[in-house]
């Protein structure tokens, strides 16, 4: 059944659609050829907006960033958190929530930790974590659910290295990372009432509010002492913005990277071509990585609210109105990408939007694409044989989304 500009645009608040991911994608397609900057109403649950979905659009927008602000909302959430957070005040405060000159005064406190010359000082022992999964997938005797027992784990012992929390609490902020990612997933959202999401973020800010006071008192060498001891104007962090500021880079810092690391696999399973001309050639991994993020692109939307009148895309976006920027369309834009819905790890060249564009790129773009590369360095020269062992299911979210069950049967060298 041909899919409408009215019903292509309805599935994108759908999160259900993105974890049926072929539904997606053919209702951007849609957009992208009729309506590319396509105003959605008439729900009362969700406030109206205008979805973004080809390539140089979004870019426009993100590096607009004057005239499109983060805030008051920066992400796409039913009408009534909007007037929670209308009425009440945002319940985190981070870099994705705020825009200049907070962010450009925020940002600098964890961006050295994030650049090329810190991250080689990482580079041995993210392989050796690398390795030591790719030795558990040795040990599990040839079958794994390789989403929930590599791809999860891998880069949140990373991530939560770099900030110096105990191994013992890992378990602990991977449930709240589920928890607050998945409020759209009935399997891992804590509860059905706003309030019980709210618990999810009171659970996070407890957390690090203790970390924030014993790394104040005790200082050390982690990312969790720089941020805890950072400084604005003279004056410590706000504990509103000290705990949202460990929030993303807890969360984001390792559940983004696991959809790139499971959907990564998944599509070079659903491509062995692909999987078969990477074995036969590692140096294609670097440009394999680049496309296994465009393929997958993990974070779905950000929002943008236009503080006067703009013309983009055949439209005027008035002053106050909402763009909600589809990451995952611009991605396969037939204008910038040849054959977009095929999977091509010599794409050349692959300017995806995943990470966004602009004062808003992702601070740990570098971190992630280290982090895949170095899984897959290690899994590919020991692996004689793999396939699905059984049904792949993703996460149903608007936001944040990848693959929840991969499971796959395979022999290692």
């Amino acid at each position: 059944m041909t899919m409408t500009v009215e019903q292509a645009g309805l599935t994108v608040i759908d999160p259900d659609a993105y974890a049926e991911e072929d539904r997606l994608h053919a209702a951007c397609a849609v957009l992208r050829r009729e309506s590319p900057v396509h105003w959605v109403d008439g729900l009362p649950e969700y406030n109206p907006f205008w979805v973004v979905t080809r390539r140089a659009d979004i870019l426009e927008i993100e590096k607009n960033h004057e005239v499109f602000h983060n805030h008051p909302r920066p992400v796409l959430v039913p009408a009534e958190e909007d007037k929670r957070q209308a009425e009440q005040g945002m319940v985190l405060r981070t870099l994705i929530h705020i825009d200049d000159p907070d962010h450009r005064k925020l940002r600098p406190i964890a961006a050295d930790w994030f650049r090329p010359k810190t991250l080689r000082t990482m580079q041995e022992n993210v392989n050796a974590l690398a390795r030591r999964y790719v030795d558990l997938m040795a040990e599990r005797g040839g079958e794994c659910d390789f989403a929930s027992d590599v791809a999860v784990h891998y880069p949140l012992q990373v991530i939560l290295s770099l900030l110096g929390l105990p191994e013992s609490d890992f378990p602990r902020m991977l449930k709240l990372t589920q928890e607050i990612f998945g409020g759209q997933d009935p399997e891992r959202r804590r509860g059905e009432t706003p309030e019980e999401q709210l618990a999810v973020v009171l659970d996070f800010f407890a957390y690090f509010q203790r970390l924030i006071n014993d790394r104040r008192e005790n200082p050390t060498e982690d990312l969790a002492s720089a941020i805890a001891n950072a400084r604005v104007d003279g004056e410590y962090l706000s504990d509103l913005d000290a705990s949202s500021y460990f929030v993303i880079i807890a969360t984001a810092g390792h559940d983004t990277t696991s959809s790139t690391i499971a959907g990564g696999l998944h599509a070079l399973l659903r491509h062995p071509d692909q999987l078969e001309k990477l074995r036969a050639d590692p140096s294609l991994l670097p440009g394999a990585v680049e496309e296994m993020i465009r393929w997958v692109t993990p974070v779905k939307e950000f929002m943008r609210t236009a503080t006067r009148d703009y013309d983009i895309g055949g439209v005027t976006v008035k002053e106050g109105q909402n763009v909600l920027l589809m990451y995952p369309s611009g991605n396969r834009d037939e204008a910038e990408f040849d054959d977009p819905d095929r999977f091509d790890i010599t794409r050349t060249p692959n300017r995806h939007v995943a990470f966004g564009a602009g004062v808003h790129y992702c601070l740990g773009a570098q971190l992630a694409k280290m982090e895949t590369q170095a899984l897959f360095a290690e899994l590919l020269p020991r692996l004689e044989h793999i396939e699905l062992a059984g049904p792949v299911e993703g996460v149903p979210s608007t936001f944040v989304s990848g693959l929840k069950r991969l499971p796959i049967r395979y022999r290692l060298g």
